[in-house]
């Protein structure tokens, strides 16, 4: 794959977490993928909260982001206002944090494709009307 993935969440945790329903295809998708990912810290903190149980997991998605095959590069500091107004406009989602970062970050990067087992992602619109492209199960 040549455009930029965005991962999310709950992509994050069914990776590293063996016995998450959709960890098999988690890994699958992780497998072809051939550029580093790109996330938010808001993603990472979630993630890494959501398996901080599993310390195995937990470690892994720690290594990754360390060895540069996650990265971070998004600062919500400079697109507050653009966040807020996402916020805001979904919030009968209700949309999270992250979820509004990544949406954020897929109008910035208009080559992107999304990472997410998150169902919200099909109601969530780039620049006000387009659909963000999804890597997510059928």
């Amino acid at each position: 794959m040549s455009r930029l993935i965005l991962a999310d969440t709950g992509a994050l945790v069914a990776l590293f977490h063996g016995e998450d329903a959709a960890h098999p295809w988690a890994l699958a998708r992780f497998q072809e993928f051939t550029e580093p990912l790109v996330t938010c810290e808001a993603v990472l903190t979630e993630a890494l909260h959501l398996l901080r149980k599993l310390p195995p997991a937990h470690f892994s998605l720690l290594a990754l982001w360390e060895r540069e095959m996650v990265r971070i590069r998004f600062s919500a500091e400079s697109e507050r206002d653009a966040i807020r107004k996402l916020l805001r406009r979904f919030g009968n989602v209700p949309m999270s944090f992250a979820d509004a970062c990544l949406v954020r970050m897929s109008e910035i990067h208009s080559d992107c494709a999304i990472w997410t087992l998150d169902s919200d992602f099909r109601v969530y619109r780039r620049s006000s009307r387009q659909s963000i492209p999804l890597l997510i199960p059928d």
